[in-house]
């Protein structure tokens, strides 16, 4: 399957990239200096997500038992990104990568959200060296995020 059949293009996916580009850098330079800028000033995690989460779900307990599922599903989430991005199946890396923002998202790993949206661009843009280029900042992300859920959270089983 080819990519414009795997991942349509909306028209928004290089909006503002040259425009944005410091004189003498390449505009994917810039626009990678300024994701990882944006990545930074996100905090890792947000408690508020995972209390609106349970206020929405009107369970704090059910909340925290997603996160914890969160935690210990993140190597196999990761593995089957990594792996799809390697094989070049592009309908799998976009599958994986939307799971991971979605999922990060709702347990308030806004850093590692905003990388997967960042890994989603570039799967959307064709640029598979640029996702791949990624993965180690997703899988290093990642870990943070678990760790700080795992024992800021307190989420081992009670």
């Amino acid at each position: 399957m080819s990519l414009p059949s795997a991942c349509p293009d909306d028209g928004n996916a290089s909006i503002g990239l040259a425009s944005t580009a410091p004189v003498g850098l390449p505009a994917q330079a810039a626009a990678a200096t300024a994701a990882l800028a944006s990545c930074a000033a996100a905090p890792l995690v947000d408690p508020a997500a995972l209390q609106d989460l349970g206020a929405q779900l009107d369970s704090p307990a059910v909340a925290k038992g997603f996160a914890r599922d969160y935690t210990k599903m993140w190597d196999q989430r990761y593995r089957s990104l990594a792996s799809a991005l390697e094989r070049g199946d592009l309908a799998g890396s976009m599958d994986a990568v939307l799971s991971l923002k979605t999922s990060s998202a709702m347990v308030g790993g806004l850093r590692l959200a905003q990388l997967a949206g960042e890994l989603e661009d570039a799967i959307r843009a064709g640029d598979i060296d640029r996702a791949l280029s990624l993965l180690c900042d997703v899988a290093e992300r990642g870990g943070e995020t678990v760790d700080e859920l795992q024992y800021s959270y307190v989420l081992w089983e009670s």
